[in-house]
């Protein structure tokens, strides 16, 4: 994985994707629409968490004279939260740490090779990802913080679904029936309001 860092703010990180809103934008209670992902991260990824917990300090430093008046403020809200206490009724979630990163513009989205993915049902909520993000500094309505801003996705291995339709992989298998025949049981089970 290569983490081409212009800042240290920007790093990539590998994670599963859950909430993936990366094809279409999408109104979250009424907001203006956004791409959006929510990244679950293993707890046991110490190194990962680490590279997240230094760039969202390096955010608070850099907004501290831009946004917060020459002062990091107590409280801030911050992007990295614990999924067994967050989201308790969710098995994904258990022993993970996960933050929700959005963008106004599309990610790219690439596969191992760099190359672009255009069929939605390819990459989306379960699969494993490297997802470049950029933390940054607020101060909006009263609410201070750290944000995650989604930047790029690289698919790196398909995983279970973790939520909408399944892949027509998973419902079929082969069917092998000449051209003139269909694929249709005999009526000898049926019951008889069904005959």
């Amino acid at each position: 994985m290569a983490n081409n860092n212009v800042s240290p703010t920007k790093v990539v990180i590998p994670c599963r994707i859950s909430f993936a809103n990366i094809w279409e934008p999408k109104s979250i209670n009424g907001s203006e629409e956004k791409y959006s992902v929510s990244c679950i991260i293993p707890k046991s990824d110490k190194k990962t968490l680490t590279r997240i917990h230094n760039a969202i300090e390096a955010a608070k430093e850099a907004a501290k004279d831009k946004r917060w008046g020459g002062k990091i403020p107590p409280n801030l809200k911050l992007p990295l939260r614990d999924g067994d206490v967050e989201r308790q009724d969710d098995e994904n979630y258990k022993d993970m740490m996960f933050f929700n990163a959005t963008s106004k513009e599309a990610p790219q989205i690439v596969d191992r090779k760099v190359q672009p993915i255009l069929d939605p049902m390819d990459c989306g909520s379960g699969d494993y990802c490297n997802v470049s993000v950029n933390f940054y500094g607020f101060n909006a309505n009263g609410n201070r913080g750290v944000a995650a801003g989604l930047g790029n996705i690289q698919l790196i291995k398909n995983g279970d679904r973790l939520a909408g339709r399944a892949s027509a992989a998973s419902d079929f298998t082969e069917v092998e029936v000449d051209d003139d025949e269909l694929p249709f049981g005999s009526d000898d089970d049926l019951p008889d309001y069904l005959k």
